[in-house]
């Protein structure tokens, strides 16, 4: 695993990643930044439940990607295994990025866009309504549940990967003004189309699959027809009204000149596009506590940002456009444009948000990231990265790691156990079957008594280069 992504995958709590889960706690002033990673967590009571909803964006340039995330769904579920006791128990659900016209400040929809059902826009699209795509569920989700004997009930026939891949094959005709964060609200917030997908005690988890970046609309007016002031109807207007650069992107008109941009995030108080922020305090205020959620995504590259010009299919004129972030080769050319609000929106929870990009022909190191990230918030005491060798002239690796008790906001340091075991105390085992990445080592605690309920075990060591 790369070290980048690594470090999207920060420990919870603020003793380990200091009070905004960013920056380790010992880096105070000029202090060099504590090299130890963290790369287990084991949670003393572990709460199984997982509802996980996947929001994909369902507009034309869409079906290679849609293919890749279906084909490499399998390395998401062997991660998932992982956790202790196997597969959590899951909700899972698919929703499109397609809200229409309507904006969130509208009282209705504006006017229809376009060739509906090719990119076109109407109504409020598909509302957050969850989506199945004919697979044999019953119901609107994945229910999969395992009982108290070890038996599974299900709401699906056949095997899960299939299931989800049918689900997740959302087509490609959807509205080409994508709002993947007023989607996932709009599935969340009490929507009786999705009745029975979210549970109160279960870890919510939120995963985007786009290569455009957010466009959630506060006003439909954005969606006027060309004018001076709003320019050509194509959905560059999400990153001219929707998107600030501090160098090159300070105001909409700014933004709407060919060049390179820097500094880059999503516009506070536009007249056409929501703040990112609020979709944040959504999720908490939803789940009432941040550490019940998780967000990923699998989407363009945040930079570089750049505007250019292009003309448009069945245009004779260059128009302002945002340039690819990202290309890949697939079937054809596969291109992606900058996530800047989609990464802002991930950022902003810290050591529980992972992202990776979309243009990769072989989805699969995204998804196991995804699952990686989902596992700890679970709890999992699989190491996820290989780890540097801290004495490489004594046999043997020798890793330098710190491994605390956490409950509540009291840290206790654990010793590692020695030739003559002193519990408390912490070491490594291999676990082939079920630690499948990096060295296949896990975390095993040597206790002489069961802790308290609430306690969480982190380890954090220096990962190898």
């Amino acid at each position: 695993m790369q070290l980048r992504q690594m470090l999207l995958v920060c420990v919870l709590a603020s003793s380990a990643c200091g009070e905004h889960g960013s920056v380790p706690s010992d880096a105070v002033g000029d202090a060099a930044p504590d090299p130890h990673v963290l790369v287990a967590t084991i949670n003393a009571t572990v709460n199984r439940n997982l509802d996980l909803l996947f929001v994909i964006d369902d507009s034309s340039s869409m079906a290679d990607k849609q293919t890749n995330l279906v084909n490499n769904f399998p390395n998401f579920i062997n991660v998932l295994n992982t956790v202790v006791g196997g597969l959590p128990d899951v909700h899972i659900g698919v929703v499109t990025t397609d809200m229409g016209t309507k904006g969130a400040d509208d009282a209705t929809p504006g006017a229809a866009i376009g060739q509906i059902g090719n990119g076109g826009c109407s109504g409020t699209g598909k509302s957050g309504a969850l989506q199945t795509s004919g697979a044999p569920v019953t119901g609107t989700f994945i229910s999969d549940i395992k009982l108290t004997d070890g038996t599974r009930v299900k709401n699906y026939t056949g095997n899960l990967a299939t299931v989800f891949g049918q689900m997740a094959r959302v087509g490609s005709g959807g509205c080409g003004f994508e709002q993947p964060l007023a989607a996932m609200k709009a599935a969340l917030g009490n929507n009786p189309a999705n009745a029975g997908f979210l549970r109160p005690d279960a870890l919510l988890g939120v995963v985007f699959v786009t290569d455009e970046d957010d466009c959630s609309l506060s006003h439909s007016t954005m969606l006027g027809p060309e004018s001076a002031a709003l320019g050509p109807l194509l959905s560059f207007r999400c990153t001219r009204f929707g998107v600030t650069c501090s160098t090159g992107g300070t105001t909409s008109d700014e933004m709407n000149q060919v060049g390179a941009k820097t500094g880059c995030t999503g516009r506070v108080g536009s007249p056409f596009v929501s703040d990112v922020a609020p979709f944040r305090d959504f999720l908490v205020q939803l789940k009432g506590d941040v550490r019940k959620v998780v967000v990923a995504g699998i989407f363009g590259a945040p930079t570089p940002v750049a505007v250019e010009l292009r003309t448009s299919p069945g245009s004779g004129t260059a128009d302002p456009a945002v340039a690819h972030s990202c290309t890949y080769q697939s079937a054809g050319l596969e291109v992606a444009d900058p996530a800047v609000r989609l990464k802002q929106f991930i950022d902003l929870f810290p050591g529980a948000g992972a992202w990776s990009t979309v243009c990769q022909p072989d989805l699969s190191e995204a998804l196991v990231l995804i699952a990686q990230t989902l596992n700890f918030a679970i709890g999992s005491p699989c190491i996820i990265a290989r780890l540097e060798d801290a004495d490489p002239n004594t046999p043997g690796p020798q890793a330098d790691c710190i491994v605390e008790d956490q409950v509540g906001t009291v840290t206790t340091p654990i010793t590692a156990c020695g030739p003559t075991p002193a519990p408390p105390c912490w070491r490594f085992e291999t676990d082939l079957t079920n630690c499948p990445v990096a060295d296949h080592l896990k975390l095993v605690i040597q206790r002489a008594q069961t802790p308290d309920p609430s306690t969480v075990t982190h380890a954090r060591c220096i990962i190898a280069p």
